[in-house]
């Protein structure tokens, strides 16, 4: 247990130090070529992605970097740090669905977040039955929930009507570490049973994010199972230095608007070594989110990792320093997307998709500027987000359908600056794969299959 407390200590102190760095020393030639030859390229208005090598380990926060440091200084100071179990404040034993563990939970975060020392949270194993709650900050010192149980969602509908958007909700937490290996459950079906999406007859009614964390700072999410969500699984909204690993997101491929991880408006957000499959998006990435970065992702069944959809009610939204790096995509709807809708204003820029693996994807390369979810058609119109300075690199493997690569651009603006360098998407069956190209200005480099014609 020192250790223990040793460890959360020195965890927030390096992660402050590291978590925002950036490698600024190595220059780009693929950027620097996209500069020269892809049309609309505005060098200037995004240095620091041009400096940076492309964002290039965004953020260098690692666990081994972490423990490794936090071994030397162990030492060197004593760190008071209390333990909060929640089976300490009366957890019930009965195990049926009418079981509430809520107030429980309630108490031991009031307990944890009002200590001026650091704080453990530790729920062991055993289910535990919740409804809506508000883990509400900020805190007097750092905290650590370590859920080693599987926390589950109560199915009653009745019990989210004083806020029917979230189930788990961390508000305004700096400093916190989610961890333990343990699951959150969000006892989804009854909800998708009465989703307009699945049964048409039924109004169009919101639903429960399962995990929110909502203007967080410092914060590391790790080692733990979300599945069966009652619509996303996890979302950061106004967060600031998040780190994200190890995450299995499941729900089954029907589950409607299921999406595994949603950002919108955060910065600086690295996503890693995660599982995502689900009825939606794999990764979702809105408005008003910069420097996002997403690693080693394996993604399958889903709609695959999208930038929107973005410029919906003729909004104004910006998306920009995105890199998605050594992905893998099964049986998705989509692979990389970028979707906005017609009417909106903005920009999306500075995305890069590198060395990702597709297998049987529908529509593998995708960037859509027609996006219309709704039943009647959307009318045309003139206004339309900029989607500028656009990296596909090394993305190989096989689409499920004819075109392998669709740009269907804007008229009025058409995307700019878009690089597609080694680039091999065979038709699955041996067949041929063909691309789409309306609208854009784009650069090759290296063998490029389908070509635009």
């Amino acid at each position: 247990m020192a250790l223990q407390r040793a460890l959360l200590y020195s965890f927030f102190i390096i992660s402050i130090s590291i978590i925002s760095s950036y490698s600024c020393s190595q220059e780009d030639p693929l950027n620097n070529y996209l500069e020269e030859q892809a049309s609309g390229y505005d060098s200037q208005a995004y240095p620091s992605y041009i400096e940076d090598g492309g964002f290039k380990d965004l953020i260098k926060l690692r666990s081994d970097v972490l423990v490794l440091q936090t071994f030397s200084k162990e030492g060197s100071k004593s760190t008071p740090v209390i333990t909060v179990g929640v089976r300490d404040f009366g957890v019930k034993d009965d195990g049926g669905d009418d079981t509430d563990d809520t107030e429980t939970f309630e108490r031991a975060w009031k307990e944890a977040c009002s200590s001026p020392e650091g704080a453990i949270i530790v729920v062991p194993e055993y289910t535990y039955r919740l409804k809506p709650i508000r883990f509400q900050g900020p805190c007097k010192s750092n905290i650590a929930l370590q859920v080693h149980g599987t926390i589950e969602a109560s199915c009653n509908q009745s019990d989210y009507k004083k806020d029917s958007r979230h189930w788990l909700l961390f508000d305004s937490v700096d400093n916190l570490l989610v961890e333990g290996g343990g699951t959150i459950d969000g006892n989804g079906k009854i909800w998708w049973e009465n989703s307009c999406k699945v049964n048409k007859s039924l109004p169009c009614k919101e639903a429960p994010t399962a995990v929110t964390f909502f203007e967080c700072q410092n914060l590391i999410v790790k080692d733990l199972k979300i599945q069966n969500a009652q619509q996303m699984h996890v979302t950061f909204k106004k967060s600031n230095h998040v780190l994200v690993s190890n995450l299995t997101v499941i729900s089954p491929e029907e589950s409607p608007n299921t999406d595994g991880i949603h950002i919108t408006k955060t910065q600086n957000i690295q996503i890693t070594d995660s599982v995502i499959g689900t009825g939606d998006d794999c990764i979702s990435i809105v408005s008003g989110s910069h420097n996002v970065q997403a690693t080693g992702i394996t993604c399958g069944p889903g709609h695959g990792i999208s930038i929107g959809s973005l410029g919906a009610h003729d909004s104004k939204d910006h998306v920009s320093g995105v890199t998605v790096k050594g992905a893998k995509l099964s049986g998705t709807a989509n692979g990389v997307r970028i979707k906005t809708w017609q009417g909106g204003s903005g920009n999306v820029s500075n995305i890069k998709f590198q060395n990702i693996e597709m297998n049987k994807v529908t529509n593998p390369i995708i960037i859509d500027q027609n996006y219309c979810d709704q039943d009647k058609p959307c009318k045309q119109q003139k206004s339309a987000l900029q989607v500028k300075n656009v990296m596909y690199k090394n993305i190989k493997g096989t689409s499920a359908s004819e075109v392998a690569m669709r740009f269907d651009c804007s008229k009025a603006y058409p995307c700019q600056g878009i690089l597609l360098q080694d680039i091999n998407l065979e038709r699955a069956g041996d067949r041929t794969a063909k691309a789409l190209c309306n609208n854009v200005k784009l650069a090759t480099l290296g063998v490029v299959y389908p070509k635009c014609s």
